[in-house]
């Protein structure tokens, strides 16, 4: 198994991991996955953290910091994932409920 490293950045809960994607510290959620939820339900921080309670008030508050300071990169790196999700879903085969249905 190949060990991963992190790189440290300017905020106290925010790591990069060996690929550059930034990660928060002791988890492995994605900054990128945080700020997707709080964009797309509009949940605010204390809503984040009742719904992911294993991530404390402050690694949120780092995140959502870390958002903002890098909200291009991040805004494209959703942009890309939504597109690949897009794709995948046009090119995968029907599922055995559709192919179910009448």
């Amino acid at each position: 198994m190949l060990e991963t490293t992190h790189q440290s950045t300017e905020y106290k809960y925010i790591r990069l991991k060996d690929d550059g994607v930034p990660h928060i510290a002791e988890t492995t959620m994605k900054v990128v996955e945080l700020v997707t939820s709080h964009l797309t339900y509009g949940w605010s921080p204390a809503e984040l953290h009742f719904q992911y309670p294993h991530i404390t008030m402050s690694q949120i508050y780092s995140a959502l910091a870390y958002y903002w300071d890098h909200k291009a990169d991040i805004d494209a790196d959703i942009d890309r994932r939504l597109a690949l999700a897009k794709q995948q879903q046009a090119t995968a085969p029907p599922s055995i409920v559709a192919k179910l249905q009448p």
